[in-house]
């Protein structure tokens, strides 16, 4: 029994690193310092495939994916910081290329939104359950000894209608 568990634990490895995120970056591309590599890559991560769109760089094999971590590359060898490389990235394709954009009072109304609008449904739901409430039900309703009289005149008052 133990060499076939020890196979179907090898078999679900291998079908898991089959599964994994491969990333996109090609061999030419990676740059000969490791710390520049790891940077690099990191960046990648944050900046969205303008073709793709919800991928990041660093996973698209989109042309224009590598043409931007070409460029990332480069701008870490020119000695840019992290900050440096995403400002100018930023700045020539706008703050769309970021897969987390950041917050900025041109932008606050979209952060702000999902928070707004589950406040208004709370608050219409407090409401609606105050309001269902307030609202007595017919058989909970009393009525005044005026009112049940003149209910029971009514009521005795009826005649009821001719068979025909």
């Amino acid at each position: 029994m133990a060499p076939f568990l020890h196979r179907l634990a090898l078999a679900l490895l291998a079908a898991l690193l089959l599964v994994a995120p491969a990333g996109a970056v090609q061999p030419d591309e990676v740059l000969g310092d490791p710390n520049l590599e790891s940077r690099a890559r990191a960046l990648s991560a944050e900046l969205r495939c303008m073709v793709c769109q919800n991928q990041s760089i660093d996973d698209s094999d989109a042309p224009l994916a590598k043409d931007l971590r070409l460029i990332v590359r480069e701008r870490l060898k020119a000695g840019d910081s992290d900050a440096q490389v995403l400002d100018f990235m930023v700045a020539r394709y706008g703050e769309f290329v970021l897969l987390r954009p950041r917050f900025s009072w041109r932008n606050a109304l979209l952060w702000a939104t999902p928070v707004v609008v589950l406040g208004l449904g709370a608050l219409a739901s407090i409401l609606a359950l105050r309001r269902r409430r307030a609202g007595a039900s017919p058989r909970d309703a009393h009525l005044t000894p005026e009112e049940e009289a003149k209910l029971q005149r009514l009521l005795s008052d009826r005649t009821p209608p001719a068979a025909g």
